[in-house]
């Protein structure tokens, strides 16, 4: 039976052996920390601190969403990391859609080790994205794609109405984020769900070709775009551990380093 979706953030102290590990975490567009829950969960059992904040405007009603800037949502990913980089040895980022962009501008920004995003957002595939500045004075909300997700009965928690001054901030963050993206020096692991109603390969495409820095992508077979809340949920959470544990063993200099670029593709 699925829950009701819970929007509050999350966060947990570190409890683990040997250096101290933080990851902050993003959720998506109009969703909510309920969508990367699990994850931060996961993340936390492993015995990370882990900082996953509800942006402004998410989680109460998409009329606040529609005053919300993309700078507000990238402030509240930048002060969790700044809390967690008091604390701790090394930081990584991750998020899901929207918060795989944000986790890259914190990559691009700070000094992270290690960046984990699942079906990140790049590039806006919309046709109407070319005209959402002006539209925005016209049309209030457009249906949401939310929910996109193989599992039976799960719910992300998103939005129904995408408020379309907020796609308008979406926008000009993608576009902000593009431009910094060789900024990125530590490795990056990219989970991409094969089947993605929501985003399309061509921020994928994107992405390795602007991140200088080993850029590792794992395809999920059996998951729609919220992956992080479907069948391949227990791959991404386990491999998210073995891509920090490898990571700082590196940096510490008990490990290899990664290569450019990688793929695994699942059966």
């Amino acid at each position: 039976m699925n829950m009701l979706p819970d929007f509050s953030p999350f966060l947990s102290s570190w409890n683990g052996t040997g250096p101290r590990v933080g990851v902050v975490m993003s959720h998506g567009f109009t969703g909510s920390p309920h969508s990367v829950r699990p994850w931060a969960e996961h993340l936390a059992a492993a015995g990370y601190a882990v900082r996953l904040p509800l942006l402004p405007g998410h989680g109460t009603t998409w009329q606040d969403m529609a005053t919300r800037s993309w700078e507000e949502w990238h402030r509240a990913v930048d002060d969790a990391y700044l809390e967690l980089a008091a604390e701790c040895d090394y930081v990584f980022s991750a998020g899901l859609s929207m918060g795989g962009t944000l986790a890259l501008r914190i990559a691009a920004t700070r000094p992270v080790a290690g960046t984990v995003v699942v079906n990140p957002g790049l590039v806006l595939d919309d046709p109407r994205a070319v005209i959402v500045a002006a539209l925005k004075y016209v049309v209030k909300t457009t249906p949401a794609i939310a929910n996109d997700i193989l599992k039976p009965d799960q719910n992300e928690g998103a939005y129904a109405r995408t408020p379309v001054a907020a796609a308008h901030q979406l926008k000009k963050m993608y576009k902000d984020t593009a431009a910094i993206l060789p900024r990125i020096h530590s490795p990056v692991r990219v989970y991409k769900s094969t089947v993605d109603n929501v985003i399309s390969e061509a921020s994928l495409n994107f992405l390795r070709a602007r991140v200088n820095a080993p850029v590792d992508v794992r395809y999920l077979s059996n998951s729609y775009h919220v992956a992080t809340l479907d069948n391949d949920a227990p791959e991404i959470f386990a491999g998210t551990v073995d891509f920090i544990q490898q990571t700082v063993a590196t940096l510490a200099g008990h490990g290899p380093s990664p290569e450019k670029d990688t793929a695994h593709e699942q059966a």
